[in-house]
């Protein structure tokens, strides 16, 4: 892990100096043109708890970079990105953004938290000169008013839960009958941000939200909370604001139970990291991911690309995570927001960035995405519904694209 941090360090010093060298050559001139580099920035977490996530991030924001360098850089300029570990840790990740941005004039930058996105947002909003987008799904983000200038790579939480029960009741309806669902989420921001909405939403589209468990984040104890769920049989249990325990944790013992209940998720439980902790007892886990799963049966000529970058940065490593796409999706939403305001003929202010990125309207992703995605509210509100099949260890599509309107 740490070689692959040290190959990517190097890796970033060789694309600074490649566009150093270009934008203090004589080509510039030559042309006319501005051969000054472009620059992403980030603060990236590739220690602390949040590193088994930080890390892939890293390496898809960098393999990404070095791709689009490869292919001219945008409209001929080179793209430098630069970034420090801040180890998931709010201060840390601000003074990384006020040292980074101090030294360089960043136009996109990669925020590695939700609390960071918000502690930020002043300052972002005064200086007026960036975009930013990063881990963060949070709901608040779309409020454009407070949060102009950031945006979210794919729907907030309150949107994958609506993703979700848009699902269920699809499912239902198939059935005949009326869908029951318990909500579980971790006690933390994370944990209860789409909570509240998601109990209007499920009403609306007839679905009863017959029980609410909030627990610790983490390995638990939760047998007192599982009898709670024996006694209401719900078909659907959605869990939120967790990345694995406790949730093998209820559906172990539920099943033990004779239950048949299932059991759905969102992004940060939606990798593959379940099905190699749980095995078999993974097996029919579902939930929301709004990108197509990285080695699957998917086509499209950026989706290749990703593919064929990420064997060459690295291959020995056959698998990337959902985090990787995560980081891809990002740089790759920054470019074709710099892309647009610079065949505007505009400068890159934040105002002329944030112009763009609401301009982005049925936007083929080539792949990264399986259909065509607008803006709205500063997020991309469309996912899929995938479900795990542990004998073929794998997340397989149970659903078609579902947009919100």
């Amino acid at each position: 892990m740490l070689e692959r941090i040290h190959k990517q360090g190097r890796r970033l010093l060789t694309a600074a100096g490649l566009a150093l060298a270009v934008a203090i050559g004589g080509t510039a001139a030559a042309q006319g043109e501005s051969k000054e580099p472009i620059v992403f920035g980030g603060s990236i977490p590739l220690t602390g708890v949040f590193a088994f996530a930080g890390i892939h991030i890293h390496a898809g924001l960098s393999d990404y970079v070095d791709w689009i360098n490869s292919q001219g850089g945008i409209n001929g300029r080179p793209v430098q990105y630069v970034m420090e570990d801040t180890g998931y840790l709010v201060d840390r990740s601000v003074a990384t953004y006020k040292k980074l941005s101090g030294r360089h004039r960043i136009c996109c930058y990669y925020g590695d938290s939700t609390g960071f996105m918000q502690a930020i947002a002043a300052d972002l909003n005064n200086a007026k000169n960036m975009i930013m987008s990063g881990a963060s799904f949070a709901t608040a983000l779309t409020r454009v008013d407070k949060h102009p200038f950031q945006f979210i790579p794919g729907p907030s939480y309150s949107q994958m839960f609506a993703i979700i029960l848009e699902y269920i009741a699809a499912e239902a309806n198939k059935e005949g009958k009326k869908a029951t669902v318990a909500f579980v989420y971790s006690d933390t921001e994370f944990g209860r941000d789409p909570i509240e909405s998601s109990r209007a939403y499920a009403r609306n589209l007839g679905i009863d939200v017959v029980e609410e468990i909030m627990t610790k984040p983490g390995s638990v104890d939760v047998s007192a909370e599982v009898i709670k769920l024996r006694r209401k049989r719900p078909d659907y249990v959605i869990f939120h604001g967790y990345v694995l325990s406790p949730i093998n944790e209820f559906m172990v013992q539920m099943r033990q139970m004779g239950l048949n209940t299932k059991f759905m998720g969102t992004f940060w439980t939606m990798d593959r990291l379940i099905i190699d902790k749980m095995g078999k007892d993974a097996d029919g886990f579902m939930g929301v991911m709004p990108y197509n799963y990285f080695g699957e049966d998917e086509d499209g000529p950026m989706y290749r690309v990703m593919h064929e970058q990420a064997r060459k940065s690295d291959p020995n490593q056959a698998y990337r995570p959902t985090p990787y796409v995560q980081g891809w999706f990002n740089a790759m939403v920054w470019t074709e927001v710099v892309k647009r305001t610079l065949d505007a003929g505009k400068p890159l202010t934040g105002e002329n960035l944030k112009e763009a990125l609401d301009s982005i309207k049925d936007w083929d992703t080539g792949g990264i995405i399986g259909v065509p995605v607008t803006v709205k509210d500063n997020s991309f509100p469309v996912g899929r519904i995938y479900r795990v099949n542990a004998a073929a260890g794998r997340f397989e599509p149970v659903s078609d694209w579902i947009h919100l309107d």
